[in-house]
């Protein structure tokens, strides 16, 4: 007459350890089953859209440079292609520059400084990022670049003070913090050399 007795309190304490146990919390950094059976490692997504993003940036720098360069019809006619004797600056900064600095974007126009160095510029951030290399430089280079077309066309037509060049300076500089360049890039084979090591700004 006992032994039910006795499988009431064993069917009871089984029922109770069951219970705490569903009720336990999840250690420290731990998933529930549910959740870790659904999830997954983002990072090797974000790497790969950051990747994206920069040959995004670096084939719109690289284009500018081939467009103004050879006249490849676009938004610059072959008779006015660098090669040439076509002026990439004197079309924007002679006439399409306004606002405070009109005065200093005007006396650039045309010059053959300014052309090299703008020239120079597209082809060399274009190149950099396509090749996921000297990111720093890059970005340093392209987020000074794209200010100065900024304050060059002040105020923007759309906006008060925001445009998409302000946007492509941070992006820039993102990309460099996060080392976008390693993937789909060269940028770990870079920062390995003897060179890079002892300048690490090169990286």
């Amino acid at each position: 007459m006992t032994r039910p007795a006795v499988d009431d309190a064993e069917a009871r304490s089984a029922s109770m350890a069951s219970q705490n146990h569903a009720d336990r919390p999840s250690a420290p950094g731990q998933q529930p089953v549910s959740t870790a059976a659904g999830g997954g490692d983002s990072a090797p997504v974000v790497r790969y859209l950051l990747a994206v993003v920069r040959l995004a940036l670096g084939w719109v720098f690289l284009w500018a440079f081939l467009d103004k360069a050879f006249g490849l019809g676009h938004d610059t006619t072959s008779a006015k292609a660098w090669i040439h004797g076509g002026s990439p600056t004197k079309g924007f900064l002679g006439s399409a520059a306004k606002g405070p600095f009109t005065g200093f974007y005007h006396s650039l126009a045309g010059t053959a400084f300014a052309d090299v160095l703008f020239m120079v510029a597209l082809l060399a951030i274009g190149a950099a990022l396509m090749l996921g290399i000297g990111m720093w430089l890059a970005a340093t280079a392209g987020a000074v670049l794209t200010v100065m077309m900024w304050s060059a066309v002040l105020p923007s037509a759309s906006n008060p003070f925001m445009d998409e060049h302000l946007i492509y300076a941070a992006v820039l500089v993102v990309l460099a913090c996060l080392g976008a360049g390693r993937t789909l890039g060269l940028g770990r084979a870079w920062v390995a050399t003897p060179l890079v090591r002892r300048l690490p700004w090169l990286a």
